[in-house]
């Protein structure tokens, strides 16, 4: 009986743990279609091969816009390195605001307009902003930031997904 009751801890504790190490692990990102500027497309998977950056911002929002240097400095960084970055404006900033500010700023990466916000519904019903996701090359979300990330953790991260095959 005792010996049953062992196995019994024993393959619980295991499945315990089994579980916890894999809800622990990288999501698949969300199967989306984002609307650049230009009028083009891109979608999720084809990031796939890189690492991404994916943030969804707002003209209005202080802190994104505060962060955006820190946004573009990151992308020429290690954009020659397989990195890149997708700025996604909220549905409720008007297109021409968003327009003016990649314009004005000359935000060197794409930027997209969730007209409908079926993308930010689709990445965890986004609601903040500024809220960023490091995406891996298999197309994997590994880090979710609410407010501005700190960026110095930020690049070391990037520099690990960048190693891996």
């Amino acid at each position: 009986m005792k010996k049953a009751l062992y196995v019994a801890a024993t393959a619980i504790a295991l499945a315990a743990g089994v579980g916890v190490y894999l809800q622990s692990g990288a999501t698949a990102a969300p199967a989306s279609k984002f609307v650049l500027l230009d009028g083009s497309q891109k979608t999720t998977a084809d990031m796939k091969g890189k690492v991404t950056l994916v943030n969804f911002w707002a003209t209005s929002c202080v802190t994104c816009v505060g962060e955006m240097p820190k946004v573009i400095a990151t992308y020429d960084k290690y954009k020659d390195k397989g990195y890149d970055t997708l700025a996604v404006a909220m549905s409720y900033d008007p297109p021409s605001y968003v327009v003016n500010f990649a314009e004005t700023r000359k935000l060197p990466f794409k930027v997209a307009i969730d007209n409908t916000g079926a993308v930010a519904k689709a990445w965890g019903d986004v609601q903040l902003t500024p809220t960023t996701y490091l995406v891996n090359k298999r197309g994997e979300i590994v880090k979710q930031y609410v407010g501005e990330p700190d960026f110095a953790e930020l690049h070391r991260l990037i520099e690990k997904l960048l190693a891996e095959a």
